[in-house]
């Protein structure tokens, strides 16, 4: 069964939305403890049902660290703050990139989500060739926040990030992350860096924000006021900026550690049938 759907929905006419929700927090929680144990690119394989459930090969320090990301850590308020914070946001960088494997074809490459809450740089990248050529046909650059203050989110954090991205200001970043997605493609480290030059093409870009909302953002209405501003990434397509979110009935860390401590059962569940 399908973990997340998604929907396409309305916000206007600058801005393209999709709204996704959790089929089975069964099988969402199952392929998130497969990421959480270092092995995105199998669970991208169980996915598309070309694996079955469950990780590659088993370790105990694997399932140790996986654990130990599932859990609050800090000797304070604060530093449990933050430690909820990075935590929250990896689970959410998961769900958005399961989104995007969902749709993706075999010649769509994305970066895997970070293990190390320490880990800076892109949220998310997604590079697609073309079916038979070396060649760059479409740049998808991810923004995920997991907030309870969604626009504040986009227009503080994420439109200034997108923004330095439409200006070239990061494209160094973005040619070498690039670069590692296209050498997946079977192309080599010469072609594969001049076929990166696209992604500083605004023509093959797409922007994609993605934040969490409760039930009261779940009108055309509210989506159009979440994602003002967005249109100040000028000369692009509509299609060319989504704004996408995950609908949270309840508190929105409660919501959040259930998921945790749902991954951390399936871990425990991964280990016992190894033994």
């Amino acid at each position: 069964m399908t973990a997340l759907v998604t929907k396409v929905v309305e916000v206007d006419d600058d801005v393209s939305g999709l709204l996704w929700s959790v089929n089975d927090l069964n099988e969402l929680s199952k392929l998130i403890a497969v990421i959480a144990l270092g092995q995105a690119q199998h669970a991208a394989r169980i996915i598309v049902e070309l694996e079955l459930q469950g990780p590659a090969f088993s370790n105990g320090e694997l399932y140790a660290g996986a654990r130990g990301q599932m859990r609050i850590k800090g000797e304070n308020e604060k530093q449990r703050e933050v430690s909820r914070y990075h935590r929250d946001g990896f689970l959410f960088e998961c769900i958005s990139w399961m989104t995007a494997r969902q749709t993706a074809t075999d010649r769509t490459f994305l970066k895997d989500p970070h293990i190390s809450s320490t880990t800076q740089g892109l949220d998310g990248l997604s590079i697609t060739l073309h079916p038979d050529e070396p060649v760059v046909v479409g740049v998808t650059i991810f923004e995920d926040k997991c907030t309870e203050n969604p626009r504040d989110k986009f227009r503080d954090e994420i439109m200034p990030t997108f923004t330095e991205h439409h200006e070239n200001k990061r494209s160094r970043d973005l040619v070498a992350n690039a670069v590692s997605l296209i050498r997946e493609g079977g192309i080599n480290g010469t072609e594969a860096t001049r076929a990166a030059a696209r992604v500083l093409d605004k023509q093959y870009r797409t922007y994609q924000a993605a934040l969490t909302v409760g039930s009261n953002i779940a009108t055309v209405k509210k989506r159009k006021n979440l994602f003002k501003g967005y249109n100040d990434l000028m000369h692009i397509a509509r299609n060319q900026r989504i704004g996408a979110t995950l609908l949270i009935d309840g508190d929105l860390r409660d919501w959040f550690q259930e998921l945790a401590n749902q991954v951390i059962t399936r871990l425990n569940e991964f280990e016992a049938e190894d033994v």
